[in-house]
């Protein structure tokens, strides 16, 4: 099976490089985004398998930035909520903002790569 691609969208460069190492460690390939310009310059060549979106970022909340990537760029991948808010308000954005769900970052980096990996078949 082909390596699934996974672009992670957050403003905490840590936190990229942390989720990043994690990820591919796991055996996926990821790309990194830490700013709505990065995320623009990345969309029309990386063609994700799944959308990582932190909620707070510096010139909009992640949730609008998701809708947008669907409705306006045309990403068909899962999108989630990767973000340190409470599960009751991340259920709530991904639901109101119609994403595929959330992972919770208070949950840890290993619940990471095991939601990213049952998200994405497990193989």
């Amino acid at each position: 099976m082909s390596q699934k691609n996974i672009l992670i969208v957050d403003d905490d460069e840590s936190l990229l490089d942390i989720a990043s190492r994690a990820l591919s460690k796991a055996g996926f390939h990821t790309a990194r985004a830490s700013d709505f310009e990065q995320l623009e310059a990345l969309v029309d060549s990386y063609k994700p398998d799944l959308v990582l979106m932190d909620v707070h970022m510096p010139e909009l909340f992640g949730d609008d930035v998701a809708v947008i990537l669907r409705d306006s760029r045309g990403i068909k991948a899962p999108i989630y909520l990767y973000s340190s808010l409470d599960s009751a308000e991340l259920a709530s954005r991904a639901a109101e903002a119609q994403l595929d769900g959330y992972i919770s970052k208070n949950e840890g980096i290993s619940h990471l790569v095991t939601r990213v990996s049952e998200i994405l078949g497990g193989d």
